[in-house]
């Protein structure tokens, strides 16, 4: 069953690599005490999420920051150097953003966002969504339900970018 708001996130692992290898944090470590944007989508350098998705949320970050959210995480089920790649052509580590990999879909899967398009070879691939996270507790949820579109789920449109105080960006 997929996650909803209200919900507290489940407790996974996502990795990325740092400067002096692989690093791991806890969604927990992650998210407590913390107000937070993460978004997930279904692959790096495919053309909705690098053309579409990633570059709505570096265009607005800064709007995101005046309104309290602490920052803002992509999550994709991707291996920590093509996450570490996709986030340095794209711009979006530049830009602020934290590109985290979930390899084994296991923290898509406990949110119930994973999916496989067979022909494609995705496997336990993420949905497109977006999610203010705080302290652990999922507050706003937007889930999109076409494939290759990125409309509910981008800050111009998503319920993300409507928390108490915020204005559309």
């Amino acid at each position: 069953m997929a996650i909803s708001q209200g919900d507290k996130l489940p407790d996974a692992v996502l990795r990325r690599m740092g400067d002096n290898g692989p690093e791991e944090i806890t969604i927990d470590a992650l998210t407590a005490g913390r107000k937070i944007v993460l978004f997930g989508l279904p692959g790096a350098f495919t053309p909705t999420c690098s053309s579409a998705h990633v570059p709505s949320f570096m265009r607005t970050k800064d709007a995101f920051l005046e309104k309290g959210i602490e920052e803002i995480i992509c999550v994709s089920v991707n291996d920590v150097h093509i996450m570490r790649q996709w986030g340095e052509a794209t711009g979006a580590t530049a830009a602020g953003l934290s590109m985290w990999a979930d390899p084994a879909s296991e923290f898509t899967t406990a949110i119930g966002m994973n999916f496989d398009v067979e022909v494609l070879g995705f496997y336990g691939r993420s949905s497109r969504y977006a999610m203010i996270v705080e302290n652990g507790v999922v507050t706003q949820l937007n889930q999109e339900t076409e494939r290759g579109v990125c409309g509910i789920c981008r800050p111009v449109s998503s319920v993300a970018v409507r928390v108490p105080g915020c204005a559309e960006v």
